[in-house]
């Protein structure tokens, strides 16, 4: 089992969430969270410079069994993409166990 933190645009989110349960990735959570970037410049909307370096950005994470890694990583990085700086990062990290409180199940059976 891995587990599987995106940052992403917000304005993404929705894109990515479709694909998510595409692929049959039905549970995840997220919150909204503000980050910094590298981006150093501003860009001017109407005459007024706002900061593009502090950014309003979503965190998704999953725990997915390993045979979902792929393509769960493939369905965020094709629909999160914009193309430009700031399009976000995504981690795996191994999970060495899951339970479900409700019926005590563990391993991947828990995660379905």
């Amino acid at each position: 089992m891995k587990k599987i933190e995106a940052i992403i645009r917000k304005s993404k989110f929705d894109d990515v969430k479709k694909a998510l349960h595409n692929v049959e990735v039905n549970f995840f959570s997220y919150w909204d969270v503000t980050g910094v970037g590298n981006e150093k410049e501003g860009h001017v909307y109407r005459g007024i410079s706002y900061s593009t370096s502090e950014i309003q950005r979503r965190y998704i994470s999953v725990v997915v069994s390993d045979e979902f890694v792929e393509r769960t990583v493939k369905a965020i990085t094709e629909n999160a993409a914009t193309d430009k700086v700031g399009d976000g990062k995504i981690f795996i990290l191994p999970v060495e166990e899951a339970y479900r409180i409700r019926t005590g199940e563990k391993g991947n059976e828990s995660l379905n």
